[in-house]
């Protein structure tokens, strides 16, 4: 735990319960969203190549996870821990421009 404390720069065991907790809530919530608004956008398994639906899905779960990921921190009270990963991970993955004002 002590380990984690420091990577994360967080001062709390409980701290740690609730960023676990915002996780298992934001991956469930991200995956379990994705299939709705899929349907909505009018792409199916049956009438879509796999390859594409399966492609098209997962960049949608990983943008809604990103989205719901600083929300839901912010209603746990881990805005600033959740805030600073997501900036971190747009900067990994060449979304430095995102950043240019915080």
């Amino acid at each position: 735990m002590e380990k984690l404390k420091q990577r994360w720069n967080i001062e709390s065991n409980f701290q740690i319960l609730v960023i676990m907790i915002v996780f298992a809530i934001n991956g469930s919530l991200s995956v379990a969203l994705a299939k709705p608004l899929i349907h909505l956008i009018g792409i199916s398994q049956e009438t879509t190549n796999l390859f594409v639906f399966w492609t098209i899905r997962l960049l949608m779960m990983f943008v809604i996870y990103q989205i719901l990921l600083v929300l839901i921190g912010t209603l746990f009270g881990q805005h600033k821990f959740f805030w600073n990963m997501e900036k971190k991970m747009l900067s990994r993955i060449g979304f430095k421009f995102f950043l240019k004002n915080t």
